[in-house]
Order: C-alpha cells, then structure tokens, then sequence
C-alpha cells in the first residue's frame, strides 16, 4: 500500500469519527503530505485542490530480500492453440534462463512429453516446437510484482497479465492453472476480466513435491484426455 495513502486513510478515519474531517480536509492532506515527505510541516494546499496528485505518493519501500521484477519473456502461443497453461510468476531461475520452467527440477517439460507421447524436449525451440505441435500455449499470470526470490506465496503488488491478448488471437477452449498459487492469482486478478475461470492442476514445481511425477501425470491426464482422446492416456 502506498505510504501517503495508507496515513492519509488513517488521519480521514480519525477525524471522521470526530465530526472534523469535511472542515479540515485539506489541511489534513497538506500535512499528511508533508509527513510522508520529510517528516516538516508542509505549504498548506491551494483549495482549487481537491485531491493529491500522483506525483505527491511515494512507495513504501521494499521488504528485506523483495525485489520488484517485471516479466521479460513472451508467452508461447499461436492462431491454432486451444489449451493454456498458466503458472504463476517466473522463478529465479527461469528468469535466468529467460523461458518457462527453467529450474532443472521442475517437472513441467517431463511431464508434457508424457501426457504428449513425445521426447523430452532439451532447447527452447524444442519445447516451443513441441507445445504449438499440440496447439498448447503458456503463459504466466503476473506481469509484474514484488517477490521474494521464487516464492510464489511472498508474492505482492501485483499487476496482471493481460491474457486477452491470446484470447482474442486463439480459440483457448481451456484454461490450466499449474498449482495453486497460479490458481488462486488468476482467480484474483484475471477472471473477471476474461470471464473464463481455470482448471487447477497440482503444480509441477520442485516445492510440490509431495506429488510425484507419476501423480502428476495421473492428475493432469484426466484434463489432458478430454482435450486429447487420441493420446489414450
């Protein structure tokens, strides 16, 4: 939450509960202002001033071991994909290797040449290749946000993808969340705007590990085999 806002609520609040805040609303912006900034009495405010500004909010400053990090890849899709897979926010180690499940233990790229009876795709091409064969897009559901190196549950601030872009473009017949978190986030930030909800799988990520990938390929097959019958999963 930004900091101006968060005192500017509280003070509101306070002299609300006391029949003072209409009278004295912008004296209590100005010094809320001034508080934020430097901790000194600010300039009283114009009363052509209704509201602060943008330029006025400052953000509150990060958690020890937070960063604040932007999604840098593209999604993999194309006109005839009629299957996403969303996961939640790339790993450290994706973001490393620039592409999807990049962390060697997680088991996402194993599991989709099972559930597609193909070899395990080793490059990028590779697994761009063996995805589109199948008409299967991916993506993530945070665009940007402030993270604890991978942890999906320390995510925060969230901006969100803006998944339309493949909805409009593709025929997405189905949507799979890879694991709770990116289940949850999707429920939070992206339903409403795309009117689909998501099938949630168990996630395919190295933390899962109470799910195997014999299970994990149990529970995502019986998704997969509505969408594939020919793969007699």
């Amino acid at each position: 939450m930004l900091l101006k806002f968060r005192l500017l609520k509280e003070y509101k609040e306070l002299y609300q509960s006391i029949g003072l805040y209409e009278e004295n609303e912008l004296k209590i912006n100005a010094f809320v202002l001034s508080v934020a900034k430097d901790g000194n009495v600010a300039i009283p405010m114009s009363r052509n001033r209704k509201k602060l500004d943008k330029e006025d909010y400052i953000e509150d400053p990060l958690p020890p071991g937070y960063t604040r990090v932007k999604h840098s890849f593209s999604p993999v899709y194309d006109a005839d994909c009629r299957l996403l897979i969303l996961g939640s926010f790339p790993s450290v180690k994706s973001r490393e290797e620039n592409f999807y499940y990049g962390h060697p233990q997680n088991r996402f790229w194993k599991l989709m040449a099972r559930l597609l009876k193909e070899p395990l795709p080793v490059s990028v091409e590779e697994k761009k290749a063996m995805l589109l064969k199948h008409h299967i897009a991916i993506w993530d559901v945070v665009a940007e946000c402030d993270i604890h190196g991978s942890s999906d549950g320390s995510i925060r601030n969230v901006i969100p993808t803006n998944l339309n872009q493949i909805l409009r473009e593709a025929d997405i017949q189905t949507i799979i969340a890879n694991g709770t978190a990116a289940y949850t986030l999707y429920h939070t930030y992206c339903e409403d705007h795309t009117g689909r909800t998501a099938v949630k799988c168990p996630s395919t990520s190295p933390a899962n590990a109470v799910f195997t990938l014999d299970r994990l390929e149990d529970a995502w097959g019986k998704v997969f085999l509505d969408l594939y019958p020919q793969l007699d999963l």
